[in-house]
């Protein structure tokens, strides 16, 4: 399924498009009293419904847009923003009489607020645009700040008050892909309130599912293994997206790619990891890898202290991306399809997949790429043990199955491709057919039992590529650092990817694929890290087997690279700085294993 409205997918008898209860302009006044209505009043109510009554026909309209294809949609958005924007200004500009004549209230002010709301949200999700998301976070915001929704719970009404509950978890969105978690806290603890009065004054069939929201998000806000603590012992959380100066420039003499990162597929299919509604947290956070930092729209466009929509902000460089949980094999290839048709020239496609792997049943003599089996795709068979159960012929190949061959039609065009599974080497053994550019990073296929037991809150691999310092700390058993000292880490980290891109970029025996992608500054922080990672594990003294350590297609060149002296040091440097330094082999030691 494509992760698009993101809301909790509850029975359709609460699935309500906004519906506005006051009068019709038809009966707007008592009986035999239209007549006494001044001209001007009546035109009001009038336009008010137009209004209303479109920009309802064109929000529903938005479900049947198709959702993949960059151009399709943007027209129809346009009208519909448009046409919600003047349905806004139209009842600031006329609320009396609205209130007097029509019966507004500010339930229904607080539905066209949120409406707006998930305009912008969807506009982030089919731009990619960051900023998007503090417009939405800002009608969000506003309709909690003037009470909108207060009345809701004094009229009989269930569906009124699921429309405050849908509300809430859409706002719950929003602040933790802003990583305001101070916020959701404090919402989760609202929404926890309103859903024990829901379920006491009403006897719906819901309780359960709104529970398992809560349950939900709960879990996603204590997902990351460590905290970080103010000197008031207070928890400061940290944006990982990327910010001016985050990632190494590049260096005069560089010889590397003019590639730029258009698209990214993100799929999530990993059982038992924790998720909301269709967002999982190696989703989450690989996402928030591909982005740039968000800019307050409101600062430079609107006026302070106005609710208004905004312009369009100016076009920054993010990646556009398809969010996909659990999809099908013919969803996740359509959309893949879409992507590569739609690919503009000197562009790479990025492809992240994390989900179950599926293994062969059998060797044969000849072994090609639909041989080593892959990653899971949405089926309704059985999983056990958080792998699949076989039910078919050993000769057969996996049908819900993302085989590497599947893949290679789409080498046609650079690809760069990040597997985060228990049968991730599956991907090793590509053969590049068409000479375009082509890199898959691969987690790796066993961890330490200590890691294992922290699999539901994500993958440590994934973690690495989000927030090398966070899975550095995880990884070293830390579950807090002062803010002081992550501070210097980070420091010290940044240049530490500096002497990183330096071996990517002036090896010898590096293939050429890394260095065309390396031009781009998302998949070049991703291949630093990536480095990291693999110097960092391969020095732990829990990671023993050569299974536990990342691989790549090319190959990178080890002693340049992830088993280089210099970044031993700096992996060790790193590991004194925060107390952990007997957890780490001398980096003298020979851990190609």
């Amino acid at each position: 399924m494509v992760w698009f409205y993101l809301v909790p997918q509850l029975s359709k008898r609460h699935k309500c498009s906004v519906d506005f209860q006051g009068r019709e302009a038809g009966d707007m006044t008592g009986a035999g009293a239209e007549d006494d209505i001044p001209l001007g009043e009546r035109k009001t109510v009038t336009d008010f419904c137009y209004l209303l009554d479109k920009s309802k026909q064109l929000f529903n309209g938005l479900r049947d847009l198709p959702q993949y294809g960059h151009k399709q949609w943007q027209s129809y958005f346009g009208r519909t923003f448009d046409v919600y924007t003047k349905l806004w200004k139209f009842q600031q500009q006329h609320r009396q009489v609205l209130d007097n004549r029509y019966g507004l209230k500010r339930w229904q002010i607080g539905e066209v607020a949120s409406k707006i709301g998930q305009l912008y949200y969807h506009y982030y999700l089919r731009t990619s645009e960051t900023s998007y998301l503090n417009e939405a976070f800002s009608f969000y915001s506003a309709i909690r700040q003037r009470s909108y929704y207060y009345q809701v719970n004094k009229e009989d009404r269930p569906e009124l008050v699921v429309k405050k509950l849908r509300y809430y978890a859409r706002y719950i969105v929003v602040c933790l892909l802003l990583n305001k978690m101070d916020l959701v806290k404090v919402l989760v603890k609202e929404l926890s309130e309103e859903i024990e009065d829901y379920t006491q004054r009403f006897n719906t069939e819901d309780q359960l599912e709104w529970n398992l929201v809560l349950q939900e998000v709960a879990a996603f806000v204590e997902a990351d293994p460590v905290v970080v603590l103010n000197d008031e012992n207070t928890v400061v959380f940290t944006s990982n997206r990327l910010q001016e100066g985050g990632v190494p420039q590049l260096e005069q003499g560089m010889v590397v790619g003019q590639l730029t990162l258009a698209d990214a597929l993100i799929i999530g299919n990993c059982n038992n990891q924790v998720k909301f509604s269709e967002l999982t947290i190696d989703m989450f956070r690989i996402l928030q890898a591909l982005e740039r930092e968000p800019v307050n729209l409101a600062t430079t466009t609107s006026k302070p202290g106005t609710l208004e929509p905004s312009e369009k902000p100016a076009k920054r460089e993010n990646p556009h991306k398809y969010l996909l949980y659990k999809p099908t094999f013919s969803q996740l290839y359509t959309f893949l399809s879409a992507s590569f048709k739609e690919l503009p020239a000197n562009s790479v496609l990025l492809v992240y997949l994390s989900a179950t792997g599926v293994f062969p049943t059998g060797r044969l003599d000849y072994e090609g790429p639909y041989d080593f089996g892959g990653v899971l795709t949405n089926t309704n068979r059985d999983v056990v043990n958080g792998e699949t159960v076989q039910k078919r012929n050993q000769a057969q190949k996996e049908m819900h199955c993302l085989h590497p061959g599947d893949l290679f039609p789409f080498t046609r065009k650079p690809l760069f491709v990040i597997v985060d599974s228990s049968n991730s080497t599956a991907y090793k053994n590509f053969t590049n057919l068409f000479g375009q550019p082509l890199v898959c990073l691969l987690s790796p296929t066993v961890y330490p039992k200590s890691m294992q037991d922290q699999s539901q809150r994500g993958s440590l691999f994934t973690l690495f590529l989000y927030c090398p310092l966070l899975a550095f700390l995880s990884v070293c058993g830390l579950s807090s650092l002062r803010q002081g000292l992550w501070e210097k880490a980070e420091e010290f980290l940044h240049k530490v990817y500096r002497d990183i891109g330096q071996m990517i970029t002036r090896s010898q025996a590096i293939d050429q694929a890394f260095l065309q992608f390396y031009g781009d500054e998302f998949l070049r922080l991703l291949l630093i890290r990536f480095v990291f990672c693999s110097a960092t594990l391969r020095l732990h003294k829990l990671f023993r087997e050569s299974r536990s350590f990342p691989e790549s297609y090319p190959q990178l060149p080890k002693q340049d690279t992830v088993e280089s002296s210099l970044l031993q040091k700096h992996v060790l440097e790193l590991a004194a700085m925060l107390d952990v330094r007997s957890l780490f082999w001398d980096g003298t030691l020979d851990v190609n294993y």
